[in-house]
């Protein structure tokens, strides 16, 4: 199957990077490799890329993509292992910019056997590093109720995750739930049938995705240790998909540029300066005519942040 990867709000994740030439940029999130092929273009002649990647068939394909750059620097392992990685290219400093784009591909989402779509027959999977042992699988046969719920609360905000989660628990005593198709027509049938234009599986497969993949703690982790990686004026581009990352994000940016966090009570403030700035104070959304092209997009928030200290 030929790798497809629609880069959303390209232009405006990288302009928000002011990218330069003599300068090191991080791509934590290569994917197709569009946001990476527009830094390079205009990081010439000097610049240098660094990009990530656990998906080894993205890594292909961009790898092709891209093979006519010599100042790129693919790294087939996950952004979690951002500093160490920087550390073994003896690189101090990212002293450009960094971008996070948080959402699965196209390619992902579309290629049936990945296990990420509920619309397509295929084992539970959902795995991003497609060498690592734990799936959708071990989730959905291997976790107590208690837990399904509380995943599918927190991170599917399920409404009726408990009913979800107990049907799950009911099936697999007798036989294990292999399929995406299995585990989309039971949420189906055991859920109400309330008119919406969102599949009733929707939220219950983005909360395994999230399990599955650490996400969330990854993202939360990785702009921690970026923060300590980034040189004065460097930037932190983001571009989330859903709700919880978002807010992850928007909380991590407002904490690190505020000027005090002490308690009300406190007389004399010892609170450090503040690393960033915020460049926008509300998420950037991807313009109508690319949710026109590529309606997935609609859900996208960019948001940016520069270090100060």
């Amino acid at each position: 199957m030929e790798f497809k990867h629609y880069t959303v709000m390209k232009n405006e994740a990288v302009d928000a990077l002011e990218c330069q030439s003599g300068k090191i940029y991080i791509d934590c999130t290569l994917g197709g490799g569009g946001h990476s092929e527009l830094i390079l273009q205009r990081i010439q002649p000097d610049g240098r890329l660094i990009a990530f990647d656990i998906d080894k068939e993205a890594i292909e394909a961009a790898s092709n993509r891209l093979k006519n750059y010599n100042n790129l620097t693919i790294v087939n392992s996950s952004y979690i292992d951002i500093k160490q990685t920087l550390a073994n290219l003896g690189i101090a400093k990212i002293t450009g910019g960094v971008l996070f784009d948080l959402g699965a591909s196209y390619h992902q989402f579309n290629k049936a056997e990945r296990g990420f779509s509920f619309s397509k027959e295929a084992p539970l999977d959902m795995r991003f590093n497609q060498d690592a042992d734990f799936s959708a699988f071990d989730v959905i046969n291997g976790y107590s109720e208690n837990d399904l719920v509380r995943i599918f609360s927190e991170y599917g905000e399920e409404r009726f995750s408990k009913r979800i989660a107990k049907k799950i628990i009911e099936v697999r005593k007798a036989k294990s739930i292999d399929t995406t198709t299995e585990l989309a027509n039971l949420i189906v049938n055991c859920t109400p049938h309330i008119k919406s234009s969102i599949h009733p599986a929707t939220r219950v497969f983005q909360a395994i995705r999230i399990e599955v993949n650490k996400e969330l703690t990854n993202v939360k982790n990785t702009l921690n240790d970026v923060l300590d990686l980034l040189d004065i004026g460097a930037i932190i581009s983001v571009i989330s998909f859903h709700s919880l990352e978002d807010r992850l994000v928007k909380n991590l940016f407002r904490y690190h540029s505020q000027k005090c966090h002490c308690a009300p009570n406190q007389m004399i403030c010892k609170c450090p300066p503040p690393k960033l700035e915020l460049v926008n104070k509300k998420p950037i959304s991807a313009s109508d005519e690319e949710i026109k092209e590529n309606p997935p997009s609609r859900s996208a928030k960019l948001r940016i942040a520069r270090c100060i200290n």
